[in-house]
């Protein structure tokens, strides 16, 4: 067996650094790069790409809602079609400091509210999978497995990788419990690590709500904004290579999984 592990990084701006990017480089195979809108800059991003390809991991995009008040956390009401040019322009944009590096940009991840919203809302989801497949057909677009962006990518020809979370509660229904509800976020080590160990083998896994869940995942996600985050995914990546699970970043042009 083999997975990827991914971390959100690079949402800091200008002076003012957010997360752990340096020491989660050191411990994740995929980093999902802000892209200037609700956070991150082009100093940012250029640096994390070229450190990215210094460590062997994947490059990917993480576009958001313009929202740097918020962090990108506040649902926004858009026209599917001005939504599709803003998730463009993030992508073009972690193009050029892909380049920079000589490393391709191998996937999108949608941040935080746009995330939630494209689960569940069909024109989102097709809104991002048009901005993927006009900026390059072959990048991976990730997403929690069932959702909307699962169907609009397909629809759009292009490869979905289905994502778990190692520091978030479920619902029995498979959505994410809303961070405003205490617990919703996993701090614990040994905790995070378990539930990882569970996705990665597409084991049941306790939810939220009391209840149970089973699901296939190819990558597994750490916040990398949470004050445990370097813990967290410590405890997650050893609890994994333990068991025998290898880690990988995902792959242009062959199976995520």
């Amino acid at each position: 067996m083999r997975i990827d592990l991914n971390a959100d990084m690079g949402e800091g701006f200008g002076a003012y650094s957010m997360g752990h990017d340096e020491e989660l480089l050191r411990i994740v195979t995929s980093v999902n790069v802000a892209c200037g809108l609700h956070g991150g800059d082009a100093s940012i991003m250029h640096g994390l790409a070229m450190r990215a390809k210094e460590l062997g991991v994947g490059l990917g995009a993480h576009p958001g809602f313009n929202d740097l008040w918020g962090f990108g956390r506040r649902d926004i009401a858009m026209n599917a079609r001005d939504l599709e040019y803003l998730v463009a322009y993030q992508i073009g944009a972690m193009q050029v400091f892909a380049a920079y590096s000589s490393a391709p940009l191998r996937h999108v991840k949608a941040h935080g509210a746009l995330y939630n919203m494209a689960v569940k809302d069909e024109a989102y989801a097709g809104a991002i999978a048009r901005a993927v497949k006009a900026a390059d057909a072959g990048l991976i677009v990730v997403g929690l497995p069932g959702s909307e962006m699962r169907k609009a990518a397909e629809a759009q020809g292009l490869r979905f990788a289905r994502e778990g979370f190692c520091d978030r509660l479920y619902r029995q229904d498979g959505s994410l419990v809303p961070r405003s509800v205490p617990g919703s976020v996993i701090g614990d080590p040994a905790i995070a690590a378990a539930q990882a160990l569970g996705l990665a083998r597409g084991e049941e896994i306790a939810t939220g709500d009391g209840g149970r869940l089973k699901m296939e995942v190819d990558t597994l996600c750490v916040h990398g904004g949470e004050t445990g985050a370097v813990g967290v995914a410590h405890a997650v990546r050893k609890a994994l290579e333990a068991n025998g699970i290898a880690l990988a970043p995902m792959l242009r042009g062959t199976s995520v999984s």
